[in-house]
């Protein structure tokens, strides 16, 4: 199984880490978050089994937390640990499916008695829709972008979750299809048509299921790879590309999304993780590095600067121009001797 606690207070957390360490069979992974926005953060990358939360946390409490789980993640445990005087306060959890609470300070036996119920209770056979369209989303991207090494963790991942699951094979199989006939329709929207099988049956069950699922993925790599006669063709490149040519546009996040096609969270988080910036940061850059390029060029007034690299409200550029360069756009052009 995979734990996540979540606690605002370093010590508290640092002290059920050490608990959850000692707890066998051992977790295969404990992450750790600060308060509910950070860790449905890390929920949305890859949801553990259980969650362990307090209550009273910044930016997004115990309770806040619990609703959205219970929402998008529903096969995810959750127990609530936190002070005497939230008792009341944490029974609301109870209708967001929270069966199993303690208070502070808890003890290690606590602790791991806590942990056997869950693993007791655990009823894995359920796949979250969110997690389905995750998983889809990105094995449809590490195709696209011949991510081969990207595209075989993704399938560990889903192999462990579905061994773990106890799923039957006749659920594996419905699963596996449909995502097949997904991923299918997806590519031939994308001008590809790309050949999957429309099923996974096998004899052999499960395991024999999710390997034939890999070597058909597998096989539309290949396929997608020589139909581009070996090029490689890289949707963050696109997206850069697109977002460079029209930077006197205001064209948004979902505009790209849809045109490299990916859904706009996806988009977004990939983005991020393939640049270190946000799309908006980035846009931003790109917008102040044609305006230095053009303020190089003397016939060129610098409203019309503005204005050419997206920003009609003249103040806001020469505000935005000094933050990020360091010197207003006039001061810019007086050291290259320009008036």
């Amino acid at each position: 199984m995979r734990l996540l606690i979540v606690d605002d207070e370093p010590v508290i957390r640092g002290g059920l880490v050490k608990m959850s360490e000692s707890y066998k069979p051992a977790f295969s992974r404990i992450q750790t978050a600060e308060n509910g926005l950070a860790a449905l953060e890390l929920i949305r990358q890859s949801a553990p089994d259980v969650v362990l939360t307090d209550i009273r946390m910044p930016k997004m409490d115990g309770l806040e937390l619990c609703q959205a789980l219970q929402e998008e993640f529903g096969s995810i445990q959750v127990a609530v640990i936190s002070g005497y005087n939230d008792f009341d306060y944490a029974q609301k959890c109870i209708r967001y499916g929270v069966k199993n609470y303690l208070l502070k300070p808890a003890s290690k036996a606590e602790i791991h008695s806590l942990f056997d119920s869950l693993a007791k209770s655990q009823q894995p056979s359920y796949l979250p829709i969110s997690r389905y369209v995750d998983w889809i989303d990105r094995m449809e991207i590490c195709i696209w972008s011949l991510q081969k090494e990207e595209l075989e963790r993704l399938l560990e991942e889903w192999r462990e979750f579905i061994h773990a699951s106890g799923m039957a094979s006749t659920q594996v199989e419905e699963i596996l299809g449909d995502c097949l006939k997904l991923l299918a329709k997806r590519f031939k929207e994308r001008g590809h048509a790309i050949e999957l099988p429309d099923s996974i049956r096998s004899a052999g069950g499960v395991r024999d299921q999710l390997d034939l699922f890999g070597q058909s993925l597998r096989q539309a790599v290949q396929r997608l790879f020589t139909a581009r006669n070996g090029n490689f063709k890289d949707p963050m490149e696109e997206a850069k590309a697109y977002i460079d040519s029209r930077l006197s546009q205001e064209i948004s996040l979902e505009e790209v999304a849809a045109m490299v096609g990916l859904s706009p969270t996806y988009f977004s988080a990939l983005f991020k993780k393939m640049t270190s910036e946000t799309f908006v940061h980035y846009r931003i850059h790109k917008r102040m590095e044609k305006a230095k390029d053009l303020l190089a060029v003397p016939h060129i007034r610098i409203v019309d600067v503005a204005t050419e690299v997206g920003y009609d409200d003249y103040p806001h550029f020469t505000k935005t121009f000094k933050k990020l360069v360091g010197m207003t756009p006039s001061e810019f052009r007086s050291q290259w001797g320009i008036r």
